[in-house]
């Protein structure tokens, strides 16, 4: 075994450890360190028994197992941990080493500490990493940013760890500066929760409006996997829908319906709101996960807020076509949202994002990969300026086409009084992004009639505002126009 490792990771928990197993079965030596020493004890004596690993015992011995420049990796509970590691490294490191955070950080936090990072003399790179603990394992979609050059140096490492799709391509390439790798992530995990909200919608109406248990949707959604929704989420569901407890019945059935959520959806959610981008059916998402959470108040509910039920009575089979391009429908407004929202913040934080390789990046190994993740790529290989991708003609002939079907699951489900914010919400932000003429128009009149707020004109420029004295008892003095 070589005398100094490769690379370095701090952080012994689930994705820690199958990470630096991954690296190590690529060839490289790892030095690993955790907080609580125990746990490299046990790691070194176990999983890790016979492999090239340097376990230390303090921060000093894990800086000084590695060679330089060093590569120092953490895998941390995201905010003051982050901090706290990055203050006790700093004095151990040399100018030109660097500190890699490979947790799920905010992305305002990774731009901050790449600047003061960088201000000592050293390197930093802020990377997602998605695709769970078997991705961490096998192969996970890794989207680094930060010091741009920091990426000489680790580009070997995190490619030759990521997941491979096609004819080996990795699912890694260098996103952007300072805080462009977590951005991405971010906008990853606010899809991935947009995904599986639909999901979950889809499970909803099976179950309540069409009466089919778990192992019948287990069908359903396995033949779907053969199809258009091919995906990672729709994998995983089919085989949680067959999954059975101890007594043969759905395991599925016996887990309390209130959703966690771990933030990253919410970041998502509030920086379109700071940005200005309608992420409508991610929004949906996060606030069903805080609907899911209220869950005595709901069952309180339940029992004083009674509405008849109504028996389904159109073609079962039908309505599971019907859905199937429901789903296909609604996944693709979330992933033009989730473009849409990189393209602005690109514009407002001077990335240059790399929309085809963002797509390449999450075709493997990540928890949002699925089949059209390819088309993605296509239609900004063919125009690198798409504005959004239902311009791109793949994208918005799949919408047309689902349209119909997903119309007819929307006004069911409504009809029966069950819950689908997120395919409502799609379609409506698809029939509102296709209108040339909002009501926006009487929105301006109401604003200018109770605040004199100005409005521009049809038959004027844009940029030429005009106020009314809309009681006769106002004066000529308007309000200045900004947008928030």
């Amino acid at each position: 075994m070589k005398q100094k490792a490769d690379i370095g990771l701090i952080g012994l928990a689930v994705m820690g450890e199958n990470l630096v197993l991954n690296m190590e079965s690529k060839g490289y030596t790892v030095a690993v360190y955790n907080r609580t020493v125990s746990k490299v004890h046990n790691f070194v004596e176990g999983r890790g028994k016979g492999k090239k690993f340097i376990g230390a015992d303090s921060l000093e011995a894990f800086v000084e197992a590695i060679e330089r420049p060093r590569k120092v990796m953490l895998l941390v509970k995201a905010g003051k941990p982050v901090d706290d590691f990055i203050e006790q490294l700093i004095p151990l490191l040399e100018p030109g080493d660097i500190i890699i955070d490979g947790g799920n950080s905010h992305f305002p936090d990774t731009v901050r500490r790449t600047e003061y990072v960088e201000s000592k003399g050293l390197l930093y790179v802020g990377t997602g990493v998605s695709g769970g603990e078997e991705g961490a394992l096998l192969g996970p979609s890794l989207m680094p940013g930060g010091s741009p050059e920091a990426w000489p140096h680790v580009k070997e490492i995190f490619q030759a760890v990521a997941a491979k799709v096609d004819d080996g391509v990795p699912c890694c390439d260098w996103v952007g500066e300072n805080g462009a790798g977590h951005f991405v992530k971010m906008v990853h995990n606010g899809i991935e929760y947009g995904d599986m909200q639909i999901i979950n919608e889809a499970y909803h109406l099976m179950k309540d409006l069409l009466g089919m248990d778990a192992f019948e949707q287990h069908e359903v959604f396995k033949k779907w996997n053969q199809g258009v929704l091919d995906s990672y989420l729709i994998e995983i569901t089919t085989d949680i829908l067959a999954y059975k407890d101890e007594d043969g019945s759905p395991l599925v059935e016996k887990i309390l319906d209130t959703a966690g959520q771990k933030g990253t959806g919410k970041w998502t959610a509030i920086t379109a709101l700071d940005l200005g981008i309608p992420l409508t059916l991610i929004g949906e998402s996060v606030f069903s996960r805080c609907l899911s959470a209220q869950k005595d108040l709901r069952v309180k509910a339940s029992e004083t807020i009674k509405v008849e039920k109504t028996t389904f009575g159109g073609d079962k089979q039908q309505f599971i076509n019907d859905l199937e391009m429901a789903l296909y429908g609604a996944k693709i407004i979330s992933y033009a949202q989730g473009y849409d929202l990189m393209m602005e913040a690109a514009k407002e934080y001077k990335w240059n994002l790399n929309y085809g390789g963002i797509a390449l990046m999450w075709r493997g190994g990540c928890i949002i990969r699925s089949r059209f993740l390819g088309d993605i790529k296509d239609a900004f290989d063919a125009n690198p300026t798409l504005e959004n991708l239902l311009l791109a003609p793949f994208f918005k002939e799949a919408v047309l086409s689902a349209q119909e079907s997903w119309r007819r699951v929307c006004a069911a489900a409504l009809v029966h009084g069950i819950p689908v914010p997120a395919l409502t919400s799609a379609l409506a932000y698809f029939d509102g992004f296709r209108s040339e003429r909002l009501p926006a128009n009487l929105l301006q009149a109401q604003r200018d009639y109770f605040g004199a707020h100005q409005y521009e004109r049809v038959d004027a420029p844009r940029g030429e505002f005009f106020h009314t004295d809309w009681t006769g008892r106002g004066g000529s003095t308007a309000s200045t126009t900004y947008d928030v």
